[in-house]
């Protein structure tokens, strides 16, 4: 489905974390709609690096981008030869970055904050150049524990969160430039849908539980698990917030969300009827006290003001057409 009237046809694209989750989607939504667009597919693809929780240091796959026949390109956002290659070979129409560490347990502070931070003013001043419309992947993680979803009520509680506060700043000081180009962050709230498999661990919850229901074991839940409400938005509503966020009404930082938080409970409950099991579930300590959000609602308000966006899909919508996927994704495990 198409989300705006542009046409991307002859348009140069270039996506960041082409590989991750939301890149490849964003990769295929335009290879789908528009054959005719070039589209840059640039990723720092999966190796055996680790950070020392364990976890990869990268989520981008190939297999995120089976069937896709742009241009892809392995690098990484903090090489500065990497990005003036990309300024020299093309001149973008738009910008997608949606590379990042986006992994919220990660402790190295410095790698964290000259990935998410320093690589996207550099990534900024080539849209600057191209005048090419700048957008990017902000984050809930930007409100932690606050008590108000909305701009201008942040208070993150891990590294992740405060870079993404420190990319939207980055953006409020370029905005008071009188530019050419629109820039619009996105902060996306708990997103779920197809190409999340190789996130591993961070994944989403939905398919975490569908998993453990497949294998036919009794999902594992936070205890309280009623009580921890998330906004919960299905991968098809992201890529329309992004695509509308190419012509907005006005530049700024946007949240992407329902407005309609829902419990983890909800989740395996909705799980387990459409694949008609028993509702048992088990309950575990949550190990995350401290760093862990109990509860996310986005005030979307200006988001359908300025970006003409509206939600389509309830959870019980987006896991419904998700689970065919889910299913599939198993049997590469």
């Amino acid at each position: 489905m198409k989300y705006s009237n542009i046409n991307f046809n002859n348009k140069t694209i270039l996506i960041t974390g082409a590989a991750g989750f939301i890149g490849s989607n964003l990769c295929f939504y335009f290879q789908n709609n528009y054959p005719k667009a070039t589209i840059v597919a640039f990723d720092c693809f999966r190796s055996n690096d680790k950070f020392s929780n364990g976890n990869p240091k990268s989520f981008g796959h190939y297999e995120n981008l089976l069937g896709f026949k742009g241009i892809v390109i392995s690098g990484d956002i903090n090489d500065k030869q990497a990005l003036k290659n990309l300024e020299e070979n093309y001149t973008f129409d738009y910008i997608f970055h949606q590379a990042a560490i986006s992994d919220t347990t990660v402790l190295e502070q410095d790698i964290m904050m000259k990935t998410n931070v320093n690589a996207y003013e550099d990534l900024l001043k080539i849209a600057i150049n191209h005048g090419a419309n700048m957008i990017y992947a902000s984050s809930a993680a930007t409100y932690g524990n606050s008590e108000k979803f909305e701009v201008g009520y942040e208070s993150p509680n891990n590294t992740y969160g405060f870079s993404k506060v420190m990319m939207d700043n980055i953006t409020y000081k370029y905005l008071k430039e009188d530019l050419d180009i629109k820039i619009v962050g996105l902060r996306y709230f708990n997103v779920y849908g197809e190409r999340e498999f190789h996130k591993g661990k961070t994944s989403s919850m939905v398919i975490q539980f569908a998993h453990q229901i497949l294998r036919g074991e009794i999902p594992k839940l936070f205890e309280k698990s009623d009580e921890i409400l998330r906004d919960f938005i299905y991968i098809e509503d992201v890529i329309q917030a992004n695509i509308k966020a190419c012509t907005p009404k006005k530049s700024g930082v946007y949240n992407v969300g329902t407005s309609k938080p829902r419990s983890f409970e909800d989740i395996v409950n909705i799980l387990q009827d459409l694949l008609e099991v028993p509702k048992k579930k088990e309950y575990i300590k949550n190990p995350y006290m401290g760093s862990y959000q109990f509860f996310t609602q986005a005030n979307i308000e200006t988001t359908k003001k300025y970006l003409e966006y509206e939600p389509r899909y309830s959870l019980e919508e987006g896991i419904k057409e998700y689970l065919p996927q889910i299913k599939e994704s198993l049997k590469l495990k």
